[in-house]
């Protein structure tokens, strides 16, 4: 899985047109979001094929920034403070948290600015909480 980092222009009709060219293409959504910031929204989405979502999105007039490698992070529900906890974890390795989302799997996503050092910590992180 990736992650896409899309502008979009901040009018109606701008995500339901990403939907449609995705879905035209048999490209599925996997989580993500849609954030305002002004006449431009930043979008993140998962995706499994980023390649070839990034090259409809672009044929259709959709800007993409670029294509992220993410950490996919099970956390557990049943322990409160788990994003806090993760979070700091990645903070104490010196990792800064770029965009995070949940997948529709109920799974956490980060794309970070140093996706080697996050995924050690990730890793780690599975070996404590999920044996």
């Amino acid at each position: 899985m990736k992650d896409l980092e899309i502008v979009l222009e901040n009018k109606p009709g701008t995500l339901a047109l990403l939907g449609e060219t995705l879905g035209a293409h048999k490209i599925s959504l996997e989580g993500g979001g849609v954030f305002n910031n002004g006449e431009y929204s930043i979008a993140h989405f998962l995706v499994e094929e980023a390649e070839r979502a990034k090259e409809v999105l672009i044929k259709a007039g959709i800007t993409v920034i670029k294509i992220n490698d993410v950490v996919i992070q099970k956390l557990r529900q049943d322990v409160p403070g788990q994003l806090g906890m993760f979070c700091r974890e990645l903070a104490n390795a010196h990792v800064n948290i770029l965009t995070q989302y949940s997948d529709h799997s109920n799974q956490l996503i980060v794309v970070v600015d140093n996706y080697a050092e996050a995924k050690k910590v990730s890793d780690k992180w599975m070996k404590v909480w999920w044996g």
